[in-house]
């Protein structure tokens, strides 16, 4: 039986394209205490540190010359520690902003099995009109053809829903007994609408005919099903002349066995998240318990309905001067849809490359601070005959080796952190090499670079100077 559909809660379903994330952007006194306390301890551990590790050395190991050239090898442990830790974080940081933005572009260029733009999409709510039944599926075909009616509209048609609008309803199929499939497997979708509907949204139709003259009320209930609905329910056999029943009295159309006089390919029906599933399309003027909200798309002839939508406002409003209506193009609905993918990848984005920033920065100074601890080191390497790159090479020797173990625990880390967001993905696993490998090469091409600009500095030494001063 189909869904019980009360009118206010029609209303609510139809008028709310999608759903909108809300963030409460107030100052919350706890966090900033929190986050206060936390920088304020950072702060004095880390230059309480240090601080601590000089008071350590002995006054003969501070005046050797040469101790400059070993204390970052046997005091830097920390040091490197705290850089594998950083790098391990950034890691982890670009890796989720890999996976949320490829999940967010899986979405945004899904094959849905519709035609993604140039519709407008005109909100009407009859409920202050006092037509009810029949009659008011008549008024929604009235409210079509005046909208088709305007110079510049190449396409206008009505249904209780549209792709990816969030809203809908379903019904049970009936099923021979023994039948393998379950309660829930047995649940289609189902949507109501008018001739020409299939055409304007680009959903192709691959058997049979689309609704006419001829499905008029009083006639034999006819539907249009989509592949997967001929999948599940009719196994191999064509559906097309076939005949299906619905699980109790269907109040809206009358008719609870319907006669298929049409397939259409599969289109997503409420989310880009949903895999292609069973859906039923039944013909608007058989319909004699429609909603008080319907939804008419609109085509413009031009390709841009920005210059009609005045002019359908006004047809519409002839027709039914009662009528509320609202506007809204079928490419700011599927973006509305997608408002949560987009703005959890722009974060993920946002930190992932504030990481990439703080490694960059890490490695920068560790690499200037090893430069300047083994500056008589190089000097002397460069009076025997050393060569710029064998300098570089060996400044970045150390920080190649910091970083691979920075990316080795970082990977791991990155691991078992995205199962916890397997959720919230679209079209690959938490643990997809690609993002994980991409993720890494990233990061080892930022670390070089920020580690190469100190290293190149100190292949520039002047041996003699550094020599005269040793």
């Amino acid at each position: 039986m189909f869904a019980a559909w009360g009118s206010r809660a029609v209303v609510a379903q139809l008028t709310t394209f999608a759903a909108t994330v809300r963030l409460d952007l107030g100052l919350d006194w706890r966090v900033l205490g929190f986050i206060s306390g936390v920088s304020a301890i950072a702060t004095i551990l880390f230059a309480v540190a240090p601080a601590w590790g000089v008071s350590r050395l002995s006054p003969m190991e501070a005046l050797k010359e040469h101790g400059r050239s070993s204390s970052f090898e046997r005091r830097g442990s920390i040091r490197q520690a705290t850089v594998v830790i950083q790098v391990a974080l950034s890691l982890t940081l670009v890796v989720a902003a890999g996976l949320f933005t490829r999940t967010f572009f899986a979405l945004a260029t899904r094959d849905a099995g519709f035609t993604r733009g140039g519709l407008l999409l005109v909100n009407a709510n009859v409920d202050r009109n006092p037509v009810a039944g029949l009659e008011r599926s008549a008024l929604f075909e009235r409210l079509g053809d005046a909208a088709r009616s305007v110079p510049g509209v190449s396409a206008a048609v009505v249904s209780f829903t549209t792709p990816i609008a969030r809203a809908g309803m379903n019904t049970m199929i009936a099923v021979p007994p023994g039948s393998a499939l379950s309660q829930r497997e047995r649940m289609t979708w189902v949507n109501v609408l008018s001739p020409g509907w299939f055409g304007t949204f680009g959903v192709r139709l691959s058997a049979g005919r689309d609704f006419d003259s001829r499905d008029r009320p009083g006639s034999p209930g006819v539907a249009i099903v989509n592949r997967t609905f001929e999948r599940r329910f009719f196994g191999g056999r064509p559906a097309l002349g076939a005949t299906f029943t619905t699980v109790g009295p269907s109040p809206g159309s009358g008719h609870p066995v319907y006669e298929v006089v049409g397939v259409v390919e599969d289109a997503v029906y409420r989310s880009l998240r949903a895999p292609m599933e069973p859906t039923v399309y039944l013909p608007l003027r058989q319909w004699d318990g429609p909603p008080s909200v319907a939804t008419i798309a609109v085509g413009a002839a031009a390709g841009s309905w920005s210059g009609v939508a005045k002019d359908v406002a006004a047809a519409i409003a002839k027709e039914d001067p009662t009528a509320v209506l609202s506007f809204r193009s079928l490419d700011e609905q599927i973006n509305a849809a997608l408002t949560q993918e987009r703005l959890v990848a722009a974060l993920a984005a946002f930190f992932g490359i504030l990481g990439l920033v703080l490694s960059a920065v890490g490695l920068y100074g560790v690499t200037a601070y090893a430069v300047v601890s083994r500056r008589a080191e190089i000097g002397i390497r460069m009076a025997l005959g050393a060569s710029t790159d064998g300098v570089v090479r060996l400044m970045l020797r150390r920080i190649a080796w910091l970083v691979g173990w920075g990316v080795l625990l970082g990977a791991c880390l990155s691991a078992w952190a995205s199962t916890f967001v397997r959720t919230l993905l679209y079209g690959l696993e938490p643990r997809d090499p690609v993002t994980f490998a991409g993720s890494a090469l990233v990061l080892a091409a930022v670390a070089a670079f920020a580690a190469w600009l100190p290293a190149r500095r100190a292949a520039r030494i002047d041996p003699m100077t550094v020599l005269r001063d040793w």
